[in-house]
């Protein structure tokens, strides 16, 4: 059986020089993200001294003007300017290259994914989430230039499996930045709203669903987990094949949308996803028509280890 078919070389090619664009841009970004705030000379009590700001506003001294306090902030200056200057030519790059994927057509995941993506990055809570589910084959696909059948696709809603092991930094990076979970759904599309009887999912006015689970409290995790201290936030609902997945390697894969905005998803070991879809298609309380669903992504996910990511079979 073969479940998918070739992309064009042309669309190969295109994402392989998007791939090294996307790379360079989120690796300056990150470093001019170190250099956020500024620097400059106070004189007090006659004495000059070095002050760092922080983006919020907060000041610090790093010491009165010396040799060593001249050196840093000529460095930090001279770096700043150099990433800024850096930052602004990739991002040029990186706009031609979305316009050249949508051209190509290079990418099919929808635009409200690479969206969530994207801003779960830039709130650098991209490591708190594994895409689990059927949106998953678009990181396999993607890193063989393939694409699955179309009935083994279709799907309204993302699955994002919450780390709880990582609980403590990721409710720390919440309250410094004074966020939701819902809030930044929200940036990507404001219609979206917490489902009153169904907390774990937040859902568009288009009908697209984002749903939270996390795996089965042990080990001390909090329970319940709300996503932030506000009242209306999402909340994490158990799943049974949560620690499954957290136990496994995770898969990282640039992935690009039908409008050629690219994004990077971090999903599950393609095995442990055949193992999970696996036992899901066996489940006997599984709704039928996702049972069958279940078994076909897991027989074309591995065949398309066995036939493309050899790297990945168990030893």
């Amino acid at each position: 059986m073969i479940g998918y078919i070739e992309n064009a070389e042309s669309q190969n090619r295109q994402y392989i020089d998007a791939e090294t664009v996307f790379q360079e841009r989120r690796r300056v970004r990150k470093a001019a993200a170190q250099l956020r705030g500024g620097m400059f000379w106070r004189e007090v009590s006659g004495g000059r001294y070095l002050i760092r700001t922080s983006v919020k506003g907060a000041q610090t001294s790093l010491g009165p003007d010396s040799e060593e306090t001249r050196e840093i902030f000529r460095s930090f200056t001279q770096r700043k300017a150099e990433t800024s200057e850096r930052l602004a030519s990739i991002e040029k790059v990186f706009d031609e290259q979305r316009r050249l994927n949508r051209a190509l057509r290079v990418g099919r995941v929808p635009r409200i994914v690479t969206g969530v993506l994207a801003v779960l990055e830039a709130a650098g809570l991209q490591e708190n989430f594994t895409v689990v589910g059927t949106h998953s084959l678009y990181a396999y696909e993607s890193a063989c230039g393939v694409r699955f059948v179309p009935q083994a696709m279709a799907t309204r809603d993302i699955d994002l499996l919450f780390d709880t092991r990582k609980h403590l930094a990721f409710f720390s990076r919440m309250k410094e930045s004074d966020a939701s979970f819902l809030g930044l759904l929200k940036k990507v599309d404001k219609s979206f709203v917490r489902l009153e009887d169904q907390k774990e999912t937040a859902r568009n006015s288009q009908g697209f669903e984002v749903d939270v689970i996390r795996r089965i409290s042990k080990d001390g995790d909090p329970h319940p987990v709300r996503l932030s201290d506000d009242e209306e936030d999402m909340w994490a609902v158990q799943a049974s094949t949560g620690d499954r997945i957290l136990g496994a390697p995770r898969f990282e894969q640039m992935v690009v949308a039908t409008t050629g905005e690219m994004a990077s998803m971090s999903t599950m070991h393609p095995m442990a996803f055949v193992q999970v879809k696996r036992a899901l298609a066996n489940y006997p309380h599984r709704d039928p028509l996702k049972r069958s669903k279940d078994a076909l992504q897991a027989d074309l996910v591995e065949e398309l280890v066995q036939e493309r990511m050899p790297q990945y079979l168990p030893l």
